[in-house]
């Protein structure tokens, strides 16, 4: 919370991909780099399978956690979702589209920025985007996480205020708050 209240409103992005789905080194990789490329602040909550003890300087890119230190953390198996998401800093969630993230993210009027990894998670970043509450991040010809498409996603919703601006509002209009 101490470093949310230390941003501006709707400035941070906040990532999160649930209980049951773990990011590759490829994927973690590829996110890092976009969220390098796109100089957005966030929170990104990053777990690993029960039984595998990864230290964060170990499964993100050398050097990644000193160079985004200013604008950035990364924290190690749970965040509070809830506080995150209802706090005015936050600006949007890069998310994986399980249900519970997406009625959550709806309900405190976050947009969406849509990774979805499998199941229903897909149709879900679809309606996010048909309803104008989130945008899908594209993925490369062989499905794999781009690195310049996750920054384009984030610098859309974080840095250029009038898509940004768009999706949170629509987001606004249909949350509980």
């Amino acid at each position: 919370m101490k470093f949310l209240n230390g941003k501006d409103e709707s400035s941070v992005i906040y990532l999160s991909f649930g209980s049951e789905y773990y990011l590759s080194k490829e994927e973690r990789e590829e996110i890092a780099h976009g969220l390098e490329l796109s100089n957005a602040n966030f929170i990104w909550v990053l777990r690993f399978p029960v039984g595998d003890s990864i230290a964060l300087e170990e499964a993100l890119p050398e050097g990644f956690l000193e160079r985004v230190k200013e604008r950035g953390i990364v924290v190690d198996g749970w965040a509070p979702q809830a506080k995150i998401l209802e706090h005015p800093s936050t600006g949007g969630f890069l998310s994986h589209c399980g249900w519970g993230s997406v009625t959550e993210s709806m309900y405190f009027g976050v947009p969406l920025l849509a990774l979805p990894m499998f199941y229903d998670q897909f149709l879900q970043a679809r309606l996010a985007e048909d309803i104008g509450v989130g945008i899908e991040i594209l993925r490369g010809e062989n499905g794999q996480t781009n690195r310049e498409e996750v920054a384009k996603a984030i610098k859309m919703v974080a840095l250029e205020n009038e898509v940004g601006e768009l999706l949170r509002e629509k987001a606004r209009e249909l949350s509980n708050n």
